[in-house]
């Protein structure tokens, strides 16, 4: 039999659990930059698997994600195409044959590789989005899009608009 004190304990302490593990997963944090880039811009350092929202003033806001795979890697200017929530992810041509037993589409849920939301880069078959694999993230494991914590694209989605401007640079 456990007493009220023993439950108020392990109550305190897995919320305290609960609220590490969720600081943990949001990694965000404003930082010093000055990469001469104007405020509203994103830049992504693919090297470093880190992309910057520039706030201007000398800081950005910097978030942990994953980038291309070797040999997927990519860099160049774009913009904000299109933006979706709870998007609908049909797999690209290229990742259809590399895995042909993934269905045609996957709605939006739990199994879409997209998450809760995507950011479609004009001029490419880019985007960036959140991910089913959170372990993915701080990696190089995409055929080119920049996968974020879920917690993180919602975040950078509600900063942004179409057209903000986006840098990948290596």
């Amino acid at each position: 039999m456990t007493s009220g004190k023993t439950t108020a304990l392990v109550s305190a302490l897995g919320l305290a659990f609960a609220v590490a593990s969720a600081n943990a997963v949001a990694a965000r944090e404003v930082v010093p930059f000055d990469g001469g880039f104007t405020a509203g811009t994103i830049v992504i350092k693919t090297g470093e698997r880190k992309l910057y929202y520039v706030l201007g003033g000398g800081q950005a806001i910097r978030y942990k994600v994953a980038v291309g795979m070797p040999g997927k890697e990519w860099a160049g200017q774009t913009t904000i195409g299109r933006m979706e929530v709870d998007p609908i992810w049909g797999p690209p041509a290229e990742v259809k044959h590399d895995k042909p037993e993934l269905p045609d589409l996957v709605p939006p849920g739990p199994h879409n590789p997209l998450g809760p939301r995507a950011m479609l880069l004009s001029g490419t078959e880019y985007a960036i989005h959140g991910t089913n694999r959170r372990d993915s993230i701080g990696t190089r494991a995409s055929y080119g899009c920049i996968r974020m914590y879920n917690e993180d694209v919602v975040e950078l989605y509600d900063r942004v608009s179409i057209g903000t401007p986006v840098v990948v640079l290596r």
